[in-house]
């Protein structure tokens, strides 16, 4: 594999996930205003869900604001990465998905390719919804809206990972669409993206494990730590560890000769 085929490869999957989403605007506009409505309108809701109902009810708004955007973020990258997944289900039952595992660059690569043209697509929504918040005092440090492009791209890889490895187990566009439902509000109620995990393990030790074994509540760490400048280690270890497994997974369930398309035409044949 020449570089120079590889960055052509690149460049051409990256352009074709920007085109459609460019023209899908409605894919755009869906994946902002979810986390909107969560951000202005469950935050006021719950403002005393960290015990500080004695500061101000602005104030409060706030800092419960401030607390839940990491984990609205991951809940930008986490359907993004599903949405991406939802599109490779689609390119395989139109057929282009074929065209593309047909290319003589190795099946990572192109796999790897789609992921992080999905990943660029889902950070320019994250920068879109932070500077929405920016207006309504939801202020990280400068340094801040850099230092977490890191764990964006980390986790956006992760989650697309997942969606990836999803999408080779189903085989029809529909069942896909419940699946992902049956994927993404378990993971993200289920994780320290509204809640601390202390808060959680006051409620119930077993929903605190759940919590803790959940991958998402590690993206969403790992954000939440890099948007004020510093690093999780058990986070981005979590992370890196579950990306690479999950990719694995997914080009496995990739191969012609093992994954959905042996079992679409029966296996390989011999002779």
């Amino acid at each position: 594999m020449s570089w120079l085929a590889a960055l052509r490869c690149l460049r051409g999957v990256i352009t074709r996930e920007g085109l459609r989403f460019i023209n899908q605007r409605g894919r755009f506009f869906s994946a902002l205003v979810r986390p909107l409505v969560w951000l202005f309108i469950f935050a006021a809701g719950f403002r005393s869900v960290l015990g500080v109902s004695i500061i101000p009810p602005y104030e409060t708004y706030v800092l419960y604001s401030e607390y839940i955007t990491p984990g609205l973020l991951g809940m930008i990258m986490l359907f993004n990465g599903m949405q991406s997944s939802l599109s490779m289900v689609y390119d395989r039952e139109m057929g282009s998905m074929r065209v593309l595992l047909t290319s003589p660059l190795p099946r990572w690569f192109l796999l790897f390719s789609k992921l992080l043209a999905g990943v660029v697509v889902a950070v320019i929504q994250v920068y879109v919804f932070l500077l929405v918040a920016w207006f309504w005092d939801i202020r990280p440090p400068v340094m801040g809206y850099i230092l977490v492009v890191p764990a964006l791209v980390l986790g956006g890889l992760m989650l697309g990972s997942l969606g990836l490895l999803l999408s080779s187990l189903v085989k029809q566009l529909e069942n896909f669409a419940g699946v992902m439902n049956f994927v993404i509000f378990p993971m993200f109620f289920a994780s320290s993206a509204l809640y601390p995990l202390w808060r959680m393990l006051e409620s119930s030790v077993v929903l605190w494990w759940i919590c803790t074994l959940n991958p998402f509540t590690y993206v969403v760490e790992l954000v939440r730590f890099a948007l004020y400048g510093r690093i999780h280690w058990l986070a981005l270890v979590v992370v890196v560890v579950c990306g690479v497994l999950f990719l694995g997974a997914a080009v496995i369930g990739y191969d012609p000769l093992r994954g959905f398309l042996a079992r679409k035409d029966g296996g390989p044949r011999a002779g």
